[in-house]
Order: C-alpha cells, then structure tokens, then sequence
C-alpha cells in the first residue's frame, strides 16, 4: 500500500507513515512532521490549532495554517474560500481587552471580504470531527452562494 502525506503528497514509507499517525495522528513525511514540531515549540501555535489543521488537509479542505495577512496572523485560513478561522482559548472569553481585540481582528478580515469564524480549543479537544464537518458545510454553502 502507498501512503502519503497530507501537507506535501510526498510518498511515504509504512515505518513514516505508522510513527506519523501515532505522534501526529495523521500521515506526514518527516519534513512536514519537523515542521510541526516547530510550530509547537518556535511559535505560539496551539495544538487545537494543529489538530484542526490537519483534520482540515485530511478532508481535503485547501487550509493554511498561520497564515499572516498583512495585518495579524490567521490560525487557520482558507484563502480560497476567503474563509478564516481561530482558536480560542478561555481568556478569549473572560478578558474583555483580549475580546475587543478579537473583534477588532474579525471587522479587519471582513472589510477585505473574509468571513471569520471563532473556535474555542474545548470544541476541538471533545469534539473534533462534527467540527471539521460543520467547517466544511459553511464552505461548501459558501461555494453555492457565490
């Protein structure tokens, strides 16, 4: 069997491919398995932001992760679809500082036409796959808008 990998569509070999979905729970070559490693540690990427991500690239969704926009880094970005979303974690909610500036963020992307949606980090830990799944229906009803 053949196996690839979800970032770069590298072939990889089944020892690659077995230690990715055990430390990465998806399949990566080891470039793009270093490179989220130092995400984690050399950025202030969350592992929601990973997890997500990834789940995203499995269902074949075009994501970006980290993408900057000329003004702030997105989490994730979906630029095809002028789409971007960020996870949230608690402070978020109950900072009201951290709460303006998150919707300063949001009115800034929508005024260059981006729809922003915000994920807290206790829908990816619990709650992952229905998720993706509505992710990739607001796409798709999008797509049909358009």
């Amino acid at each position: 069997m053949k196996y690839f990998c979800i970032e770069c569509g590298y072939n990889i070999s089944t020892e690659i491919y077995d230690y990715s979905l055990n430390h990465f729970s998806h399949p990566l070559c080891r470039i793009h398995q270093d490179w989220i490693r130092a995400l984690l540690w050399d950025n202030y990427t969350t592992q929601q932001t990973i997890d997500l991500y990834l789940a995203l690239k499995t269902n074949g969704v075009p994501a970006v992760i980290e993408k900057f926009d000329g003004y702030k880094h997105i989490d994730i970005a979906i630029p095809k679809h002028k789409f971007n979303i960020e996870i949230d974690g608690m402070h978020h909610h109950y900072d009201s500082n951290q709460a303006l500036r998150d919707l300063k963020r949001t009115y800034h992307s929508f005024r260059r036409g981006y729809f922003t949606i915000r994920v807290p980090n206790t829908l990816v830990d619990e709650r992952l796959n229905e998720a993706v799944e509505y992710i990739i229906k607001f796409l798709n009803e999008s797509m049909n808008q358009q």
